[in-house]
């Protein structure tokens, strides 16, 4: 991998510092309200424009080279360094928050761009880590849901939606023509639910009732009501206000991916009512060099589903792959606006679904 690649991985860095920046910007301007906007504008106005602009990397490292990337201490070290910065993070932004004195205006910008911000920090690289046979990347990983309230990803993703990914039972699969506000309440709820009644069904396999403390989901949610706690004594309402609404936000721009990723996609149901495996044909791959370095090679999501046990560095871009005609800013834009996002992407899928293709 170049070196300039390895480096990049650290833009996901910039992401957190938009929020002092944004701090900053209202103390320059003397218009804090609309400075706190400042982390959307620059992830969805700025970014999709600076990503075009640099374009593709469709490169594929060769298999020496994967090898190496698999083992690498930097690439492992990367996603683990995103808990303590989130840590920080929260802390710093829910103080600015309560002492800041925002209006309607410049408080809505602020909760909406810490979301956005955890669901990169702190959703994307969970997303990273939960996929690790290592324990304690695992644990990271549930730490770092656990700080946005949404740690039921951690079980329903790789025991629900790795399973029934592009089939009507995965509730993060869009289907042609449902709209992002369709799917995006259903999502969260039926998402949590599922969390739920895997563990249950996994503790009832050992002949443990769904309250055992082996019930994972109960210690990550008593750590959520800790950490609320936390925000509501040492902040008052307005802390606990923050708290909980950073945390929906996050969860939501995660659905929203989903619906991007996912969107139009079937598996083949086979003779014995059984569903052809995940292959990189169910997944939205784009390969925009920028915001894969942002995310962690996220947008290389198809051979994720392929491959899921692959580490980031080390995911491959596949151009039979169905591709998007932009990175996941442009694509989080575009889901937002339904009559918009259906003529440009329904075209797509139904091509993609006209081609043969084969793995």
């Amino acid at each position: 991998m170049p070196r300039w690649k390895s480096l990049g991985f650290l833009l996901v860095f910039v992401v957190p510092a938009l929020m002092p920046a944004a701090a900053w910007l209202g103390v320059a301007t003397g218009a804090p309200d609309a400075a706190a906007w400042f982390p959307l504008l620059f992830l969805f106005v700025l970014l999709p424009l600076a990503d075009y602009a640099i374009g593709h990397d469709p490169r594929n490292p060769d298999a020496a080279q994967m090898a190496a990337l698999e083992n690498s201490l930097w690439f492992r070290a990367l996603p683990l360094l995103a808990l303590p910065v989130q840590a920080w993070l929260l802390a710093w932004s829910g103080r600015h928050f309560v002492e800041a004195d925002y209006g309607p205006i410049g408080a809505a910008g602020w909760l909406l761009s810490q979301g956005v911000v955890g669901g990169v920090l702190a959703i994307n690289t969970a997303h990273e880590l939960i996929h690790r046979d290592n324990r304690i990347e695992r644990a990271v990983g549930g730490l770092l849901l656990t700080t946005v309230g949404y740690h039921g990803f951690k079980i329903e993703h790789v025991r629900g939606h790795h399973v029934h990914v592009a089939t009507p039972a995965d509730a993060s699969s869009a289907r042609l023509g449902q709209s992002l506000w369709h799917f995006l309440p259903r999502a969260l709820w039926r998402n949590t639910v599922n969390a739920w009644r895997l563990e249950a069904a996994r503790l009832r396999r050992r002949g443990l009732p769904w309250w055992h403390w082996r019930n994972e989901l109960i210690g990550w949610t008593a750590l959520w009501l800790a950490l609320t706690g936390t925000f509501a004594w040492s902040l008052g309402g307005a802390g606990l206000l923050f708290f909980l609404a950073q945390g929906l936000f996050a969860a939501c721009s995660l659905e929203v991916i989903n619906y991007v990723e996912h969107y139009g996609l079937e598996r083949r149901r086979l003779p014995d009512g059984r569903y052809e495996r995940p292959t990189r044909l169910h997944s939205w791959n784009s390969d925009y060099a920028l915001s894969n370095l942002l995310l962690f090679q996220l947008q290389r999501h198809s051979d994720h589903h392929e491959t899921p046990r692959r580490r980031y560095p080390a995911l491959l871009h596949h151009p039979e792959s169905p591709q998007l005609p932009g990175g996941y800013a442009a694509m989080f834009v575009l889901a937002l606006l339904p009559p918009l996002w259906f003529r440009v992407i329904d075209p797509r899928v139904r091509t993609f679904r006209d081609t043969p293709a084969s793995v």
